[in-house]
């Protein structure tokens, strides 16, 4: 599940809500061991998605780097080749 979790901090352009908001709701899909709550968890579910991006955002808007942000579209062709060999070696 947490593969879906990506290093957002330091990019151009900067990692938006809804990158923000899918990252937590991988994480709290992974600590409570469900991709989907059941009806007498939907709500708490949601509130803990909401409370963890409002924390990653507050994070991520007060972290400071001297390094130059990175380009999205290098950084993820990388990944891809790191896929390529990690999966072409099995």
């Amino acid at each position: 599940m947490c593969r879906n979790i990506r290093t957002l901090y330091n990019f151009e352009p900067p990692a938006t809500d809804d990158e923000v908001h899918a990252a937590a709701l991988q994480y709290v899909r992974k600590i409570s061991g469900s991709t989907k709550p059941s009806q007498a968890n939907a709500e708490a579910f949601e509130r803990a998605v909401e409370a963890v991006a409002a924390v990653s955002r507050t994070l991520l808007d007060e972290l400071t780097t001297s390094a130059p942000p990175k380009n999205r579209e290098v950084e993820a062709a990388k990944m891809r080749a790191r896929a390529a060999k990690r999966y072409q070696a099995a």
